[in-house]
């Protein structure tokens, strides 16, 4: 699978060793090595969501590119319409994407630590999600000046915000290319990511994450540990379906 270019021979190799790639996903000692020992996923886009579908079938995949446009995102606009901050709109992003901020501002990060003081503002939680790069400068900047973290986060490089050429995920310093073509595309990736790789939610996103999962993916709903504001959110949103 390494000396071959031939995408095809790649997907079928790729999903003949699902089980052994999630044993090692699973492996505390071991999964750090998963990029290393399958460094595929490292140029050949599709293989995050190849993997995501065959672990979790058919269904859930298509729902977040499905279920947001079509009620999700004015559900969220409504919801942010209600808050008192200010600057709320993300106007350099496309629209679906500044609605998952605007998400973000719902479900804002919670106070983490054993006193629970510590606590990051919204925009800096934004920069844990996603971060622009400048087309016309070097990837190796950003490899190089982020800090090494098990935590995945998208970096978009383009002429604008609202013209992004290419989508990648970064985890751990290395650069995931994602299949994704647009904003919302590349947020369902970056998701999807946190399964295949076996990668815990980033602190900052906690509560964004497991509503997506939740509300949307409908993963693990009944097992899967909310915050009050979490479980607020989703109740108004499955109320009114």
């Amino acid at each position: 699978m390494n000396h071959t270019n031939d995408r095809e021979v790649i997907m079928k190799k790729m999903r003949d060793t699902l089980e052994y790639r999630q044993r090692l996903v699973h492996d505390p000692d071991r999964s750090s090595t998963v990029l290393s020992v399958f460094p595929r996923l490292l140029d050949t886009k599709g293989l995050i969501l190849q993997d995501f579908s065959l672990l979790f079938g058919s269904e859930p995949p298509s729902k977040l590119l499905e279920k947001w446009p079509a009620s999700f995102k004015a559900k969220v606009i409504q919801q942010a319409e209600m808050l008192t901050e200010p600057s709320l709109e993300s106007p350099e992003w496309d629209s679906d994407m500044a609605s998952i901020l605007l998400l973000l501002h719902l479900l804002s990060p919670q106070p983490t630590g054993r006193k629970k003081t510590q606590k990051i503002s919204v925009a800096q939680a934004i920069d844990h999600l996603v971060v622009f790069h400048k087309s016309c400068r070097s990837l190796d900047e950003h490899l190089q000046s982020h800090i090494d973290t098990s935590q995945p986060f998208r970096l978009d490089s383009g002429t604008s915000k609202e013209a992004i050429g290419n989508f990648f995920i970064l985890i751990d310093k290395k650069l995931i290319p994602c299949e994704a073509n647009t904003s919302l595309a590349a947020i369902d990736e970056l998701f999807k990511l946190h399964f295949v790789l076996g990668t815990c939610y980033d602190p900052a996103l906690k509560s964004m994450y497991t509503f997506l999962q939740t509300t949307v993916y409908n993963i693990d709903v009944d097992t899967t540990s909310e915050s009050p504001k979490v479980k607020e959110l989703r109740t108004k949103f499955v109320s009114n379906v």
